[in-house]
Order: structure tokens, then sequence, then C-alpha cells
């Protein structure tokens, strides 16, 4: 390429300037959680076999129930059941545009449970409820914020839920 061809072009690779620049939005700060507020994600996410399958490969967990439909068949639910690790990490990833886009650090995850199957084709979908907002005591820039989770697939079924605590920046323009 020559110079001719070549422009100058200033790349903006902060999220407060792509923010600033109209994009959309991505996390919160401190001060715009509220107890009692309940987010839900956007989007939706249909799982399908091959994705599971992968997540199994890549993790390396060859239990039969995910990966062999012959097996699942003959199993209580009568198919291939979505692997539990893949649902929590799928939901989780739903909930960071709402959540811990502007994350310092997730801190903990608690009482995760899978009261129902996902099955491949399902469509999960996911809701954060803040449980409590609260400055830090050493850092006066940051705080923590604990959500409760809840996946549910199409048909309303309850699928996953979890509760974790999550560090985010307080507005530096307040």
């Amino acid at each position: 390429m020559s110079d001719a061809e070549t422009t100058e072009h200033e790349l903006i690779t902060d999220q407060a300037g792509r923010e600033a620049s109209g994009a959309h939005r991505y996390g919160r700060y401190l001060e715009e959680f509220e107890v009692g507020t309940t987010y839900r994600h956007w989007p939706a996410k249909t799982i399908t076999e091959a994705e599971d399958h992968l997540f199994c490969l890549l993790t390396m967990n060859h239990h039969p129930l995910h990966v062999n439909d012959v097996y699942a068949h003959q199993s209580q639910q009568g198919k291939n059941v979505v692997a539990g690790p893949y649902v929590y990490s799928l939901v989780f990833g739903m909930t960071v545009a709402d959540v811990s886009g502007k994350a310092i650090a997730n801190l903990a995850t608690d009482d995760l449970s899978h009261p129902a199957p996902v099955f491949h084709g399902d469509t999960l979908f996911a809701e954060s409820e803040v449980l409590e907002v609260r400055p830090s005591e050493s850092k006066p820039d940051r705080g923590v914020v604990r959500v409760h989770t809840r996946a549910y697939k199409q048909d309303g079924t309850l699928v996953a839920e979890f509760k974790r605590a999550v560090l985010v920046p307080r507005d530096p323009d307040r």
C-alpha cells in the first residue's frame, strides 16, 4: 500500500470512548444499580447440539449423557442433556452487558443450581435481580453489587440460577 492509499484513522479502544461515540452502553457503574431492580437480558439464546458438543470436547467432559445418543436415549431424560457448566457459562455471558460489563472483577458465585434439564434446541432467557449495592470500604472508586440470576427455557421452566458478587467502578463523573 502506498502512502496515498493509507489514511490516518483514530482508533478508539477504551470503553468510555466507544460509548461516547454513540455505541451501545455496556455495563453499569455502581450508582446505576438499585436494589430490587430486575434486568431481563437480551438476546435470548437457542442452544444447538454442535455448540454443546464443542463445549464438552473443549472441557474434556465426555459423559455419554451429553455426547452419546444411544446412551442418552436409555437415560431417564430419554435424550441428550446439555452440559450444566455450559448452561451456567452461557447464562453468565448473557448477563454481562447489563451486570458486569464495567466490572473490575467477578468476586464470587454462590448457590448455583440446575433445577431442570436443558436439551438441544431449547432457548434460554435470563434475568438478574439486584440484591445488594454497597460502596467499597477500602477503595472509594468502586463497590460491590450482588445479583440473583435465573434462567428459564422457552416454556417458562427454571433451568438454572445462581447469585454472584461483582466489583464495579463508581461513576467518575459523580
